[in-house]
């Protein structure tokens, strides 16, 4: 018996250092985890820093804490528990990545807020959770992927900002509430004011007030970009028939 459990120690103890010797072999280097956690950083503070410039919730700071900790969370994953690798012992890395996708959610929904009827931080809860993608690309040493990614972002970001602006003054609709003379309000007229302008009339409400002489007129206007409101409002107020000026939050 002494002599069996003897043979039985002296097999089992070049496979511990066999296993040793390969969890080793697989572990990565320190100074690779150190470039791939500043690595994340950098090009997580890239996004970041657009976020913060365009003063939104989630900004540089937080953009950099989701890079880092996905790609520090995907060293963990695919390279801290080789140790315990063994013949019947087999790690997936893929499924930290895949937690990570969906947790953050969680992050980026905080910075979806809804005003005034209108949903808000769409755009930077999926920055949020697109950096944490980043991260995990570095963390898997997929630098090139990662700095791709960060680059598509940034033009999405950025990049396609001015075109977004030029169609939103294009098709978004601005309303003007004024008080006219009855009778005198005419869709004509008002075109001819804005003559110098792109906007165009796209609509135009008349209600009779109950008391007076003067109708209620909404004017529904298209192709009217936000710098140029203020100059619209000017221009339609000065028409002869107008009897009161629009509402200046309007």
């Amino acid at each position: 018996m002494r002599a069996a459990r003897a043979l039985c120690t002296s097999r089992q103890a070049p496979r511990s250092a066999r296993a040793w010797m390969e969890a080793r072999a697989l572990a990565l280097p320190e100074g690779e985890m150190i470039l791939r956690l500043l690595a994340a950083s950098a090009l997580g503070s890239a996004v970041g820093f657009e976020r913060e410039r365009a003063v939104r919730a989630a900004g540089l700071r937080t953009h950099m804490l989701v890079a880092v900790g996905a790609c520090l969370m995907m060293i963990v994953s695919a390279h801290g528990f080789n140790d315990g690798l063994g013949e019947h012992v087999i790690l997936d890395p893929s499924r930290v990545a895949a937690q990570v996708v969906s947790g953050i959610g969680f992050l980026g929904a905080g910075s979806i807020i809804l005003r005034n009827e209108a949903v808000k931080g769409l755009t930077t809860a999926a920055s949020v959770w697109t950096t944490a993608g980043i991260g995990l690309a570095v963390g898997g040493g997929l630098y090139v992927a990662a700095v791709a990614a960060t680059a598509i972002i940034l033009v999405i970001l950025a990049g396609l900002k001015p075109i977004e602006a030029r169609y939103d003054a294009v098709h978004r609709s601005f309303e003007l509430h004024l008080r006219a003379r009855r009778g005198e309000a005419s869709i004509p007229a008002i075109e001819k004011a804005l003559a110098s302008r792109p906007a165009k009339v796209k609509q135009m409400m008349v209600e009779r007030t109950e008391a007076g002489d003067a109708d209620e007129v909404t004017l529904i206007l298209t192709r009217v970009a936000p710098e140029e409101k203020a100059e619209i409002r000017r221009l339609v107020e000065q028409l002869p028939f107008i009897l009161t000026k629009a509402d200046p939050e309007t």
